[in-house]
């Protein structure tokens, strides 16, 4: 359980909340619970309209039913064959006035009267002593009614027949709140026409307070969720500006000390180079005494330009120590026209064919095309990319007899020059040849060598100068691969 809570709590912690998240969510809520309690309502008002007309309409027809029942029972309680008093005759006349007047006393009821069929005229009766004497009377006579019940006669002969044959109740609405209810008028058992009643109940202020009463508690209950949001939202928000603020310093520190760290870094880079260059400079150093020992007369000339170069390399290895990017307009620019068959003829004559203390263990092939052009890129430069790579080949060939082939080849249609230096060692071995993931293979990385012995703080490092002063500063291509006949291959490529 506490392992599930916990890779809960790290995948939630995967996502970043910012003050603009909240401010969607809490507008997201806000229109939610508007929608709901918008909805809500139109439920509750379309139930309590429901259940308001279902209400009205059975309330009304109990009303004129009851009145109708009122009336047969009056009418029911004397028979015509009795001989009546005229008080007795007066007290049900009066009865018969009051059930069908009193009815007006009710709020919503608008009209009353019985519906008769006299001699195929329909009558309409409001009044006590015209029914008693269309009743006990026989009168087929009938006067007009104190009102005009014209509505009510025309519906009831456009219904007559359906309501003789159902005997039933049978109510008309009209414009949702006016019920025209026909009630059957059956005394003695015998349908004798209908009770007509207008009635229009009216009970929307019951409806009306109840969607009142629910709007206040709807407004009262989103208030409260609107302030508990807006408190929410506050603190949320505060906390959220806090840990901005707490993260962005700790960005400035972090970006502080990385700026620190990388200073350290191409300081201690920097005096890596400068060690290696310096330890260049000592071996050109030593050939400048041996040959300034060495001069005679006849060799003067010869001796000035060798000197020259090599103290061309050294003034380039103070410039490198000087700085740790030096500007471009000092290895590329068209003021350089340099010779790169040249600068490698030199660099084997002068450089390692002195340094070898075997001459017979070494030998060198070059088979340079002297059909390519000047390259603008520094002489010294040149030997800074060149010279550590034959260096690698002399010291990583493994066998007794080291052949170094050196081949140059310019391309014309793609305008390059190409350089490669061979051997036929043993070869690289297969993991230096990996690449990592920015694509660069590992023996042109810093610190990478197969050296087992001697200064290993600085081995490793003569492929990775080369290869970075060759593709960052010069824009050329370096590769490396093993042959298939053994030794090994470094390619540069040249534009021109």
């Amino acid at each position: 359980m506490k392992k599930t809570i916990q890779q809960l709590q790290e995948s939630l912690g995967q996502y970043r909340f910012e003050i603009r998240h909240l401010t969607v969510l809490f507008i997201i809520l806000i229109v939610f619970q508007i929608i709901i309690s918008f909805i809500h309502k139109i439920s509750l008002q379309k139930i309590l309209v429901n259940t308001q007309e279902w209400y009205q309409q059975d309330s009304a027809e109990r009303l004129a039913n009851l009145t109708t029942t009122s009336l047969e029972l009056l009418l029911e309680s004397r028979s015509k064959n009795d001989r009546l008093k005229k008080h007795e005759v007066t007290k049900i006349i009066q009865d018969l006035n009051i059930i069908l007047s009193q009815q007006y006393l009710q709020q919503n009821v608008q009209e009353i009267c019985l519906l008769v069929r006299v001699d195929s005229v329909l009558y309409a009766i409001d009044d006590g002593h015209v029914l008693y004497e269309y009743v006990f009377g026989g009168n087929k006579q009938l006067p007009p009614p104190s009102r005009s019940h014209q509505q009510a006669i025309q519906m009831y002969e456009a219904m007559e027949q359906e309501f003789a044959a159902k005997e039933q109740i049978h109510t008309i609405v009209a414009d949702e709140q006016t019920f025209h209810i026909f009630v059957p008028f059956v005394p003695r058992g015998e349908l004798a026409g209908a009770v007509y009643m207008r009635n229009t109940p009216d009970f929307s202020f019951i409806t009306n307070e109840m969607i009142s009463g629910y709007d206040e508690t709807s407004i009262t209950y989103s208030a409260l969720m609107l302030f508990g949001l807006l408190a929410m939202f506050y603190i949320s928000s505060y906390t959220l500006k806090e840990r901005n603020k707490a993260q962005a310093m700790l960005f400035e520190e972090q970006k502080k000390h990385l700026a620190e760290q990388i200073n350290i870094e191409n300081e201690l880079l920097f005096a890596k180079r400068i060690y290696h260059t310096h330890h260049k400079a000592e071996k050109i150093m030593g050939f400048i005494k041996e040959d300034i020992r060495q001069m005679t007369p006849e060799t003067i000339d010869v001796v000035k330009v060798r000197i020259n170069k090599y103290a061309n390399f050294i003034a380039r290895v103070i410039y490198d120590m000087k700085w740790y990017a030096p500007p471009v307009h000092t290895i590329r620019s068209p003021i350089f026209n340099t010779n790169i068959n040249e600068v490698l003829q030199f660099l084997v004559d002068h450089v390692f064919k002195r340094l070898s203390l075997e001459p017979e263990a070494i030998s060198f092939h070059l088979e340079l095309d002297q059909t390519l052009p000047v390259s603008h890129i520094n002489e010294f430069v040149m030997w800074e990319v060149f010279e550590p790579i034959i260096q690698n080949s002399l010291d990583h060939a493994g066998n007794n007899i080291v052949k170094v082939t050196i081949k140059t080849e310019f391309d014309q249609q793609n305008h390059l020059i190409r350089v490669f230096i061979m051997d036929n060692g043993k070869g690289i071995e297969p993991w230096l040849l990996e690449r990592n993931d920015a694509g660069v293979k590992k023996i042109f990385l810093e610190h990478t060598s197969t050296k087992r012995s001697g200064d290993l703080q600085h081995s490793g490092y003569g492929c990775y100068i080369a290869y970075e002063i060759a593709t960052q500063r010069c824009g050329w291509e370096v590769d490396a691969e093993n042959l298939s006949d053994g030794g090994c291959k470094f390619t540069f490529t040249i534009p021109v």
